[in-house]
């Protein structure tokens, strides 16, 4: 039986990795310089966890998780986002002990299973930033300000800023039933989906995709309008943050976030590039999730965006992904002595740093020389019978063919000095 990878699953590939290896590097800098510090949570937790954190009633936890008994009969599931796991370790591990503010990123694998689509797969992998145990709207501009800049610096600059406020819980429960009210009269129009949603998540209606449930909504009450003071003024001021960064926005009505624990501002980031399903990510606060979860009352923000989907965009815009670097050294081995040697000489060079390769299958010298010039190493060194003998290897530029004979004990330094320079 020849076995094939499962639905909504991506190998990544050595030709490719190292566009994954870029775009991780340039979060783990920009975190770096945010001053962020990674958290890793298991990859499995309670259900429990997600369906009180996320919501019974959201698409996530009613259709797309990976629940599954163990052997103890207990409920587990493997993590569909990471938010609520921060937030759980953040509790039972009394951060809020160690200082006042927290501010958590991550690099993790997440499990959904939904319609595979592009950019979009069962198990896909999100970078994410948590900002926990303050309420500032300064917390909210820094969140969206990060994420711009992680975009821009992995080649995405054509996106938009799209953002709401959804308020505090009481006002958006209010905004909920006036705009269940209104829904009501459509009832008929709706879409099965959204037809469902209305007693159970009415809000995801206004992010339907149905082109009759736009229409529809297009003419809804607006959660703006029916926000307290307080909460308008907030978003203003958030607003106010982004124009002061020259951070372009939108101001989208249709934002509203479909987990349960959202409050006050939510947003994504939009990309053309993706088509129909076009969020490269997005985030808000999350200011009652601790108490959900049986912490105390603890304001926070983030944000996630999943690593596929920027990879996607950034190659349409023919992006330049720093390239593996190329080998140092290839090894050419003439015979068993030969290989002997260059596994010598291979070991003290990879001791100090300097890459390099030998030949592993015995094939003759033309062949190795192809594998060589395959893998654009800068030189080879040639060991034969006569290299033995005198104890000099022949140094060769692959790029130039200039080469030169140089003595097995001098190799290392030469290459240590031309590093320097």
């Amino acid at each position: 039986m020849r076995f094939q990878k499962p639905k909504g699953t991506k190998d990544i590939l050595p030709k490719d990795i190292h566009k994954w290896q870029f775009v991780e590097n340039i979060i783990r800098n920009i975190m770096e310089l945010y001053n962020f510090s990674e958290i890793r949570t298991p990859t499995f937790e309670n259900t429990e966890l997600f369906a009180r954190g996320v919501g019974n009633e959201t698409d996530i936890v009613g259709k797309e998780m990976y629940t599954f008994l163990d052997k103890g009969g207990n409920s587990i599931t493997l993590r569909p986002e990471m938010t609520a796991s921060v937030m759980r370790a953040y509790i039972e591990n009394g951060f809020s002990n160690d200082s006042a503010i927290q501010k958590l990123y991550y690099l993790a694998n997440m499990f959904r299973h939904e319609n595979p689509q592009k950019g979009r797969y069962r198990e896909h992998t999100q970078f994410g930033a948590e900002i926990i145990g303050s309420d500032s709207v300064s917390t909210d501009i820094e969140i969206i300000s990060l994420a711009k800049e992680v975009y821009n610096r992995c080649g995405i600059n054509k996106f938009t800023v799209n953002i709401n406020s959804i308020g505090k819980k009481e006002e958006r429960n209010k905004y909920i039933e006036i705009l269940k009210e209104y829904l009501n009269k459509y009832y008929n129009d709706l879409s099965s989906d959204s037809q469902r949603r209305l007693n159970t998540n009415p809000l995801r209606i206004l992010d339907s995709k149905n082109e009759n449930d736009i229409k529809i909504t297009e003419s809804a009450p607006k959660i703006l309008d029916n926000l307290s003071v307080e909460s308008r003024e907030r978003f203003d001021k958030v607003l106010k943050g982004l124009s002061d960064l020259k951070i372009e926005y939108y101001i989208d009505f249709r934002i509203v976030r479909g987990l349960d624990y959202y409050t006050d501002t939510t947003f994504e980031f939009i990309s053309k590039d993706l088509g129909a399903q076009d969020a490269l990510g997005g985030g808000g606060r999350y200011d009652g999730l601790s108490e959900i979860l049986g912490g105390k009352p603890t304001p926070g923000v983030g944000f996630a965006s999943g690593v596929e989907r920027m990879i996607l965009v950034a190659e349409k815009n023919n992006f330049n992904f720093t390239a593996k670097k190329p080998i140092k050294v290839y090894f050419i081995t003439l015979n068993e002595q030969s290989r002997g040697i260059s596994l010598k000489l291979s070991n003290e060079l990879r001791n100090h740093n300097i890459s390099c390769e030998t030949d592993l299958l015995s094939r003759s010298f033309k062949a190795q020389m192809r594998e060589a010039n395959k893998l654009n190493a800068v030189y080879s060194y040639i060991i034969g019978d006569e290299e033995i003998k005198n104890e000099k290897g022949l140094l060769k530029n692959m790029s130039d063919g200039t080469q030169k004979e140089m003595p097995f004990n001098e190799i290392k330094n030469y290459l240590l000095k031309e590093n320097a320079n």
